[in-house]
């Protein structure tokens, strides 16, 4: 019994750092995702007003962009250029 509590640990031990390293990749892919969005969507801005967006704000109100993308780009510092 004791050493199947053992062999339970050990895996538990090799399998966390994992799924640790997957979360913070999956994030990563998601915050780039949401930036190619940003810029894409930009462009269909500039394209439809032959002006650039000053901001987030006035994507969201083009519908361009969903209020809770443009959240989200804020919380990780996306920003109209």
């Amino acid at each position: 019994m004791l050493i199947v509590l053992l062999v339970i640990a050990v895996l538990i031990i090799l399998f966390v750092p994992n799924l640790s390293k997957q979360q913070a990749s999956i994030n990563k892919q998601g915050d780039d995702a949401l930036s190619k969005v940003i810029q894409t969507q930009t462009e269909m801005y500039y394209l439809d007003n032959n002006e650039r967006p000053k901001d987030l704000n006035e994507l969201v109100q083009g519908g361009y962009i969903s209020k809770d993308q443009k959240d989200k780009a804020e919380k990780i510092g996306i920003k109209v250029e």
